[in-house]
């Protein structure tokens, strides 16, 4: 018995360490296929489980001020909870949709981990849902809104196609971000055929509803631009003195050109800075733009943001452009608004934001912090600069020219009693051979006379306003709709 019993203890060992590491290629490869593979697995179309379990619980909100603006309806359907939307409309811009059929957008598809549950951050355990496969309740995000900045500007805009943005200058928190028309994402939510109809419907619309037109339209900005040219020319040494002569023209030979540009104002022949800012001179500033050139031309404006390809708030923002490759008459258009020139209006509140900031550009950001469930802070957005623009003393400078427009110039109906208010309006031609309505711009910021700070900076455009086609348009179309965004920050 000893002699044999050796070679099958010898046999027992060697099964049980076979079995052993079988066991072990079993535990590997299931730690493969839950953690390293799970995550492709979930995402198999194919793959049915994650989307139900995703629907299986209500969604996390959006909050503006202290309320939430979405929610969650139990349908009773397969996939189970529906989202809801507390002022649809209003909102759209920010929330974007939730969707079983179509997806996310903006800041529903942004923070859609921490909506969702998904995200890391929400666990008490690192990797605990991966080993478990569980899913946390949804968190909340909590915005930078102004609620009652984002209905003035809704409220100002009505029934025109058009886009607010408003931005705190000193930190970048978006205060109001607006776009009309607008729809309500509560249409797109569930799985039956009104969904698919709703959609066919809003994407199909000639106005185009579902265009979130504060973030991801450009527009020739026009005069508006004109903050930067000056910007650049304080900058450059161009101007010394904003009370000087410049020695323009009128009417102005864009160079290499016989295409002569003119005015829609008198008196801009020979226009001190400070007279052609505060009635929109073209020939001053097109000369202004040839005599700084293209290349600090495209440097100051990448210092206020254009040709910026990364911008995200946390969803993307359309990049604005200033043309790097322009001869001198193209600069000349470019550099009042015109030629290639495109911005968004969240662009435009940058550039306002920065003359108010002491020409620092501060990232604009739409989110406050991220929650759990219940409340407690995942995380909270840093805020930082993004550029210099241009120098302190030219951001003063350019305070005064503002205030000018706004005191006596075109923009007088941002006048807000009690406070501090720089403007500068802008009519954007566009269309064949600028055959179509005119875009009305303004730009503004405002503080009070109580305080230290700049409270607010806003952009508006209106598509299809009802002005003459003269740069006042913008102080007539658009600049009430910025003295309402800029009242309500003012007084909460």
């Amino acid at each position: 018995m000893t002699g044999n019993g050796r070679p099958m203890a010898r046999y027992i060992r060697h099964a049980a360490l076979f079995c052993a590491l079988l066991l072990l290629a079993l535990l590997v490869n299931a730690t493969r296929v839950q953690i390293v593979r799970g995550g492709s697995y979930d995402e198999n179309p194919a793959n049915r489980r994650s989307t139900i379990a995703r629907y299986g619980q209500p969604r996390g909100n959006i909050l503006v001020g202290d309320g939430p603006i979405t929610g969650s309806r139990d349908s009773g359907q397969r996939f189970r909870f529906e989202r809801t939307y507390r002022d649809g409309p209003l909102y759209a811009p920010v929330t974007g949709f939730s969707s079983q059929v179509y997806g996310t957008a903006f800041l529903e598809a942004a923070a859609d981990g921490v909506l969702a549950g998904t995200d890391p951050l929400l666990s008490p355990l690192p990797l605990w849902n991966d080993l478990t496969r569980g899913r946390n309740p949804g968190g909340n995000v909590v915005t930078t809104l102004d609620p009652v900045a984002q209905r003035a500007a809704y409220a100002g805009l009505g029934s025109r196609r058009g886009a607010v943005a408003a931005i705190e200058p000193s930190t970048g928190r978006v205060l109001a971000l607006v776009s009309t028309p607008s729809y309500d994402p509560a249409e797109l939510s569930g799985t039956d055929a009104s969904v698919a109809r709703a959609w066919a419907r809003l994407n199909s619309a000639p106005d185009k509803p579902m265009l979130n037109r504060a973030v991801r339209q450009t527009y020739p900005p026009g005069s508006t631009f004109k903050v930067v040219t000056a910007a650049a020319a304080l900058d450059a040494g161009v101007v010394r003195d904003v009370d000087e002569p410049t020695r323009s023209p009128d009417p102005y030979r864009l160079p290499g050109s016989s295409v002569r540009l003119t005015n829609e104002v008198e008196g801009c022949e020979g226009a001190s800075l400070r007279y052609a800012f505060q009635w929109s001179c073209n020939t001053v500033f097109a000369k202004l733009g040839v005599a700084v050139g293209a290349g600090a031309m495209q440097g100051t404006a990448s210092g206020f943001g254009f040709n910026d390809r990364e911008l995200r708030i946390p969803f993307r923002v359309s990049p604005s452009t200033f043309d790097t490759r322009v001869d001198e008459a193209q600069l000349a258009l470019s550099s009042i608004g015109q030629y290639n020139t495109r911005a968004t209006p969240l662009q435009m509140a940058m550039v306002a934001a920065a003359v108010a900031n002491n020409g620092a550009v501060r990232t604009p950001h739409l989110v406050e912090r991220t929650t759990t469930g219940d409340g407690s802070t995942v995380a909270t957005t840093g805020q930082r600069t993004l550029h210099q623009a241009m120098n302190p003393a030219t951001a003063m400078r350019l305070r005064e020219l503002m205030t000018d427009v706004v005191e006596e110039g075109t923009g007088t109906n941002a006048a807000i009693p009690g406070a501090t208010v720089g403007g500068k309006s802008g009519t954007a031609q566009h269309g064949i051979h600028n055959s179509g309505t005119p875009y009305a711009w303004f730009i503004s910021w405002a503080q009070s006379d109580r305080s230290l700070e700049t409270a607010v900076a806003v952009a508006v455009v209106v598509e299809d306003a009802e002005a003459d086609r003269g740069d006042i348009s913008g102080g007539g179309d658009a600049a009430p709709i910025a003295r309402a965004v800029m009242e309500a920050v003012l007084d909460p």
